[in-house]
């Protein structure tokens, strides 16, 4: 097994070994034009992030800058916005299903290192897999870390650091993040807080 194929299998791998060191220079100069794109080429833009990550639905939109390691490891579904500043370290696949929200400066991280200094000097470092569901909407600041799987309908607070698994319709803050409440059929009623919808079509 190569170093590329252990890194797939989330195994210990060498991250400059067996072309992934180039890989990730070729992914680098997509994202560069990605990012330096003027912003009336709507077009263009789309083409290019579907020609980054790995799998799309037809409607997805990110907000430059936007950066990654592989591209080819994340898979988003459809309706995926991404505000401003989404880093996603996809050493290990990265499964994001529809009608995703991501605020500003939210990190995805699938890659670590080694706990002990010995083992870390190795140079030997790890990616694992992070999913995530249907209808979640990831607040500003929140890093998501490696393994962790995110439910349907979750709402996570902002500045959260989500270092476990967050079952369906619940919200979440906090570092570590931790559940609050259940989301309930009363929610849907309310915009923000307390403040209820004064319009009929949310519905």
């Amino acid at each position: 097994m190569n170093q590329k194929e252990r890194m797939l299998a989330n195994l210990p791998y060498k991250a400059w070994m067996d072309g992934l060191g180039e890989e990730r220079m070729e992914t680098k100069k997509k994202i560069y034009k990605f990012n330096n794109l003027e912003p009336e080429k709507q077009d263009e833009k789309n083409i290019l992030i579907k020609d980054i990550l790995g799998k799309t639905g037809e409607n997805v939109n990110i907000e430059a800058p936007f950066h990654c390691d592989y591209g080819y490891n994340i898979e988003v579904g459809e309706n995926f916005f991404a505000n401003y500043n989404l880093v996603i370290l996809d050493v290990a696949r990265v499964k994001i299903g529809d009608n995703a929200q991501i605020a500003p400066n939210v990190s995805i991280y699938t890659a670590g290192h080694p706990i002990h200094p010995d083992s870390r000097n190795s140079g030997y470092e790890y990616g694992i897999d992070v999913t995530i569901g249907d209808n979640v909407w990831i607040g500003g600041n929140s890093c998501i870390m490696p393994g962790v799987t995110i439910g349907n309908n979750v709402v996570i607070g902002a500045g959260s650091v989500v270092t476990k698994d967050l079952p369906d319709n619940v919200i979440a803050v906090g570092n570590p993040c931790r559940i609050v409440r259940k989301i309930t059929e009363e929610d849907q009623d309310y915009y923000f807080k307390d403040r209820k919808f004064d319009v009929d079509d949310y519905r």
